[in-house]
């Protein structure tokens, strides 16, 4: 080899290796789109821009938690796959492999909304998890489990309130319950018509599964010390209130010892989050 192409050669590595060598060109980032972004629930983002690789990092400060890139991701695309933990805003902080920030994005994760789907129509919940956490991450967890398929609004006192997710026909509890959760009635939210609030026996923090939803203001509900804690509200109706309105002036009977219970039966077919 002529001592020509021996300093080409040479200068032909150097070059290589101030690029990065076989790792390629450094990752860019040129632009971020949210297929999913559900509190709760498993978010889908699309990193798009060029030389990517699965090496770069997400940081969200807890927002998004578990980060991992999908099997289908290229060089040119991303597919970013996370927990999302927190309501409102968020920041997603793209790293190099060498820790040195590439892109930065804020995205907005929505209130969450569950869909009750009742014979009468669908009724839509909007749920304060800043508020409620507590409330809200058990509420969620009864949908996401199916738990209310097909349980009823089992107690409905016109003027007042309805009252379900612990009862199937015939009124039989339902089994599968959680544990109960701890009473979040001190959170400022109040027990106005149309909001939703867990119900609960005579015992402070024993809310599991049902719920009822405010026909009217209802505020001797609130919490007024600790000798009266009152109820815990967790979110409250953004879609058919008029359907709330139609179960709330069912006629009601005496039941296998259960006062207050709709003579036909008002079948809430299943919940979903919608947001």
């Amino acid at each position: 080899m002529s001592i020509f192409k021996l300093f080409a050669s040479v200068c032909i590595a150097v070059l290589l290796n101030a690029c990065g060598g076989s790792t390629g060109f450094p990752p860019v980032i040129t632009g971020v789109k949210v297929q999913t972004l559900q509190y709760g629930r498993t978010a889908t983002i699309y990193l798009g821009g060029k030389d990517l690789r699965t090496s770069v990092a997400v940081e969200s400060s807890g927002a998004c938690t578990n980060p991992s890139f999908a099997a289908n991701s290229t060089t040119e695309v991303l597919v970013l796959n996370c927990t999302v933990t927190m309501v409102g805003e968020i920041t997603l902080n793209i790293k190099d492999a060498n820790g040195t920030s590439i892109y930065t994005t804020s995205l907005n994760v929505p209130k969450p909304q569950v869909a009750l789907i009742t014979a009468n129509g669908s009724i839509t919940v909007e749920l304060d998890q800043n508020k409620a956490p507590i409330s809200v991450d058990n509420f969620l967890s009864y949908v996401r489990s199916g738990y209310y398929g097909n349980t009823l609004f089992h107690r409905v006192i016109p003027g007042f309130m309805i009252q379900g997710g612990g009862f199937t026909t015939g009124m039989v509890r339902k089994t599968g319950l959680e544990v109960p959760i701890v009473l979040e009635s001190k959170n400022g939210l109040s027990n106005l018509r149309g909001t939703l609030a867990m119900a609960r026996t005579n015992v402070a923090n024993s809310a599991t599964s049902e719920f009822y939803i405010n026909l009217v203001d209802n505020l001797f509900l609130d919490y007024k010390n600790e000798g009266n804690p009152g109820y815990a509200v967790f979110g409250s109706v953004v879609q058919g209130l008029d359907i709330v309105d139609t179960i709330g002036v069912k006629a009601t009977g005496f039941f296998n010892g259960f006062a207050d219970v709709p003579l036909e039966d008002v079948v809430i077919t299943m919940a979903l989050q919608v947001k």
